[in-house]
């Protein structure tokens, strides 16, 4: 692939990110994750009344139909959309609203040059059948994932380990840097193409990509495991969402009301 191609493909895929991200029921517009119990309640943004049965969410709408969702399964309704989901066992709602704040304030996503530099070949070590990670998620939730192996790379002559997580989709990651948490996002999320037989696996930090959480705090992402925070800087991939900036505020309007 020449230059040109390379920076076409990574134009192409920043497209594609900005229209999951920013389309009216996509991952900027979660407003409410509610987490359910076996009690029909009411809950913000969702009609009707909704509680946790059988491995299900289950709804009363207010025109009196039932509603019945397995994980993953949604349904539009009064302009929203309510998805069920799971974690380890506990069930939630999502209300997903194109006019939730966390979406309509959202103007882009910002992004490292794209750089043939920053595609590292590094060799795998799988993990034993039946491995786990432990996990911690944003919101303290302690679990385990299904653990992939680890990958030996070097980023600017620093060697590194990246430790990937398995699931239907392949390999992934989770990892910070020297620039997390200032010049870009606290962490970030990577998918990771399956190795060669003989271990050996491009990996293209260019196609790094924002956790949820860094567009609506809804979201209970993982953290990065310890060995997946790195004290070198990578720059390459997503770095930070970028909003419209807060209205000012008109300090006479301010010294008049603190008078008051």
């Amino acid at each position: 692939m020449g230059e040109h191609e390379f920076e076409a493909a990574f134009r192409e895929w920043q497209q594609s990110r900005w229209r999951a991200v920013s389309a009216p029921h996509g991952t900027a517009a979660l407003l409410h994750t509610h987490w359910l119990t076996t009690e029909p309640a009411e809950f913000t943004g969702a009609p009707g009344r909704w509680h946790a049965e059988s491995a299900n969410v289950v709804g009363a709408l207010p025109n009196g139909a039932a509603v019945r969702l397995a994980p993953g399964e949604e349904l539009d309704l009064d302009g929203v959309r309510l998805r069920a989901f799971e974690r380890d066992g506990a069930l939630a709602l999502r209300v997903i609203d194109p006019d939730a704040p966390s979406r309509t304030s959202l103007v882009g996503i910002e992004a490292y040059p794209p750089s043939w530099e920053r595609v590292v070949t590094g060799r795998f070590t799988p993990a034993g059948d039946g491995a786990t990670l432990d996990v911690t998620s944003v919101d303290g939730h302690e679990s385990n994932d299904r653990l992939g192996g680890a990958i030996e790379l070097e980023i600017d002559g620093v060697p590194v380990a990246l430790t990937v997580t398995r699931d239907d989709h392949g390999l992934s990651a989770v990892f910070a840097d020297a620039t997390s948490g200032g010049e870009s996002y606290r962490f970030r999320f990577l998918r990771v193409p399956e190795p060669a037989a003989d271990g050996t696996v491009a990996v293209d930090f260019n196609r790094a990509y924002l956790p949820p959480c860094a567009f609506s705090d809804e979201y209970v992402c993982p953290l990065p495991p310890l060995g997946n925070r790195w004290p070198v800087a990578l720059r390459a991939g997503e770095r930070l969402a970028t909003r419209h900036p807060l209205p000012e505020v008109d300090a006479h309007v301010d010294a008049e009301a603190d008078a008051a």
